[in-house]
Order: C-alpha cells, then sequence, then structure tokens
C-alpha cells in the first residue's frame, strides 16, 4: 500500500513538474536577454513618467511591454482623465508600438 502511494505521487509530481516550472517563468517568450532589457526600459519609462505627474496613481497602475513593443496597462483611477493620461504617457514614450488599456474607473 505505501509502495503505491509513494509511486503515484512521484509519477504525479513528475507529470506536473514541468507545468509548475512553465506557469512560474512569466517570461518564457523572450527569446534575447536584449529584447528583455529593452521592454524593462520602457516599462520603466512609462512608470517614471507617471510617478512624476501622479505618484499617488502608480501604486493602482500595472504597466507591462511585451517584446513587441505593445504596452499592456491595468489596475485603477480614481478619474477618467488619470486613466487617460496613463495610456497618453505610454503612447508618448519612445519604443512604444501601441497601448492597450484596462484601467479601471473607481469614482
Amino acid at each position: 500500500m505505501k509502495n503505491t502511494l509513494v509511486t503515484t505521487c512521484f509519477v504525479i509530481g513528475t507529470v506536473l513538474a514541468p507545468v509548475a516550472v512553465f506557469a512560474a517563468d512569466s517570461d518564457a517568450d523572450r527569446s534575447k536577454p536584449e529584447q528583455f532589457v529593452k521592454d524593462s526600459a520602457i516599462t520603466t519609462k512609462i512608470k517614471t513618467k507617471l510617478a512624476a505627474e501622479h505618484p499617488e496613481s502608480v501604486a493602482h497602475i500595472r504597466i507591462d511591454t511585451d517584446r513587441n513593443g505593445v504596452v499592456w496597462i491595468s489596475g485603477t483611477a480614481d478619474s477618467k482623465q488619470d486613466a487617460d493620461r496613463a495610456v497618453a504617457i505610454a503612447r508618448e514614450t519612445e519604443g512604444v508600438r501601441s497601448v492597450r488599456s484596462d484601467i479601471k474607473v473607481t469614482h
């Protein structure tokens, strides 16, 4: 009985291990380190500009850049104007090809 349980757990663990590794690596699509650095630089520029204009909004807005220069913005904003300004800041940033926004207005 114990051997069956141990064998079953081992087989399940072996089968699920690649799934866990793949799920943990959110940047698995990054083929070159240079591209990852470029994408991170774009994200950092946008966050810096946003923090300079609206420091309180940085905590509520998430920004990510994919390998094609597409910026994904999500989170919450206090007003439609704040959400629109975050999108405008992203669009004005060098290296950005397009912006996808999923910002929810809370007030």
